[in-house]
């Protein structure tokens, strides 16, 4: 099966990296990060999701010269959404990659449910919680119809008989407004609808922690809305920590609990949309000002 996106570098990165369960959707990281399920009604109850407690203390990343990360330290509590914003070049989607294990610090610590990452106890045991994401082209696989995109985690971990696995693709689609598109190819989709179908991905292995690499790139602003929609919308269906990389910042203030700003790969500034708006921080005005009015 072959992929037809843009851009597809983040994902052949993962798939390179990332193997903790093996096999090729294991890889695509819907599902990669929790233990082995023994029954059906484990992986699919949304009662079974739980958010995760996310530390992320004094952080440093450098390559070769260039110090890219410096001194992070955020909390984002259980069942948080989440946004980290800022200007392209800022270090948000490098800092995605820590706390997906792309990529390992140079200093400091990610903690999870107060699990170490990078601990090498953590490394023996794996993780107790399961994440995924939804990378910034999408990555469907276009030689699948939608249902089978969806499904596929579920076909390739055998994780229950093939009625139940169309029952859950119906469930997840519908959860994000695609009902009965099962059949639909993903080449007959808008950029909207692609990004929901990828969602509906990772929601299908039923994760604690969902993440999100710059959700309304090539998007237009009333696509933008609709996908705000969806993903507030999951907030009050699904239990589960949600963190969002953008530099949208009228879809972060939108749907976030808390932002943070990032600027210089330093984190400027932490709070609910309202403070972030009220903020005196001038980095946080010069970028709420280019961003809604254009530059000076």
């Amino acid at each position: 099966m072959g992929l037809n996106d843009k851009n597809n570098s983040g994902l052949m990165t993962f798939l390179a990296n990332v193997t903790p369960f093996g096999g090729l959707f294991g890889k695509l990281a819907h599902g990669f990060g929790g233990s082995m399920f023994g029954d059906e009604n484990h992986v699919t109850r949304y009662e079974d999701s739980r958010g995760v407690q996310i530390t992320v203390d004094h952080l440093n990343k450098s390559f070769d010269d260039n110090h890219v990360l410096k001194d992070i330290c955020l909390d984002v509590a259980a069942g948080e959404t989440f946004s980290i914003i800022g200007p392209s070049g800022t270090g948000k989607s490098l800092l995605l990659k820590h706390l997906v294990k792309l990529l390992q610090p140079d200093s400091g610590t990610i903690r999870i449910n107060e699990q170490d990452l990078y601990s090498a106890r953590s490394s023996e045991e794996g993780t107790n919680y399961r994440y995924s994401m939804v990378f910034q082209s999408a990555a469907l696989f276009n030689s699948l119809t939608v249902g089978e995109n969806v499904g596929l985690w579920l076909r390739e971990k055998r994780i229950c008989n093939e009625a139940r696995i169309r029952r859950i693709i119906r469930d997840k689609l519908k959860l994000v407004g695609l009902e009965g598109t099962e059949e639909l190819r993903t080449d007959e989709l808008s950029g909207g609808m692609r990004k929901r179908v990828a969602i509906a991905r990772s929601l299908a292995m039923n994760p604690d922690l969902i993440l999100y690499d710059e959700p309304t790139a090539e998007l237009d602003p009333v696509t933008s809305d609709e996908l705000a929609r969806v993903i507030t919308g999951l907030k009050e269906k699904v239990n589960l920590t949600t963190i969002i990389v953008s530099h949208d910042l009228n879809f972060a203030l939108y749907l976030s609990d808390r932002v943070a700003m990032m600027h210089d790969g330093r984190i400027v500034e932490i709070g609910t949309p309202e403070e972030i708006k009220k903020s005196t921080n001038p980095l946080i005005r010069d970028f709420i000002y280019t961003t809604t009015k254009g530059i000076k």
